[in-house]
């Protein structure tokens, strides 16, 4: 892991990105004017043994971008890790820094792309550009029994990991929350709504609804 994640921090591959994740840095918001982000791509989280693997679609500008750690000091952190730590992948409800004691138990986080992209949308030639650290780091996991998939872009990212990885793509699958596929020789798949707060703020996904997918996966992991 600490060869990718060397190979991870220090890419700057795709200009567009490396642009915006550094002027997101230099302008900051109010309210972490104060902070020195940390303004490179973001490696993944958690424990390298996992059975559950969580991917997401991208750091935030002043989450993940500012912190250095996936799902780290933004709503859609704030969210996701309140409820993990509910249903025990987690030691705290809180992420908020990379030196706040958070600990994954039994999981490990990642972002289909590493750098924040303008207005969360990477482009094709950027997810490609980045699409061998996610390989990688999948392979890599090699204790994964789950994948948990947040969003639709994730989604696509491990199937395209799916499809090279097999020679040819899962059939009867498609993106709906709530949905599980069991797949030969790989872990079983989770399907969910991201967590961000467009999803969140407006009822598209709850945290029931997110909780009781956290606990199919947990009974599944008994």
């Amino acid at each position: 892991m600490y060869r990718l994640r060397r190979d991870i921090v220090n890419c700057r591959k795709c200009s567009r990105l490396v642009l915006f994740r550094e002027t997101v840095a230099e302008k900051k918001t109010r309210r972490y004017s104060d902070w020195d982000y940390w303004a490179k791509p973001v490696p993944g989280f958690g424990d390298s043994g996992a059975e559950l693997v969580i991917i997401g679609l991208a750091p935030a500008a002043h989450g993940g971008n500012r912190t250095g750690r996936v799902f780290t000091g933004d709503l859609s952190a704030r969210f996701l890790v309140s409820c993990l730590h509910e249903a025990g992948f987690t030691n705290q409800p809180n992420s908020d820094s990379i030196d706040d004691g958070l600990r994954m138990v039994n999981a490990y986080m990642l972002a289909a792309v590493r750098c924040v992209p303008p207005d969360n949308v990477p482009t094709p030639a950027e997810a490609s550009s980045c699409y061998p650290f996610l390989e990688r780091e999948l392979k890599l996991l090699a204790h994964a029994k789950v994948v948990l998939l947040l969003g639709k872009f994730a989604f696509d990212s491990y199937l395209r990991f799916l499809k090279e990885r097999t020679g040819h793509s899962p059939g009867g699958v498609a993106f709906r929350h709530g949905a599980v596929y069991s797949m030969q020789h790989s872990p079983t798949v989770y399907v969910s709504y991201h967590p961000s707060p467009r999803n969140t703020n407006t009822g598209i996904l709850t945290r029931e609804m997110f909780i009781s997918l956290l606990w199919k996966i947990k009974s599944e992991l008994k």
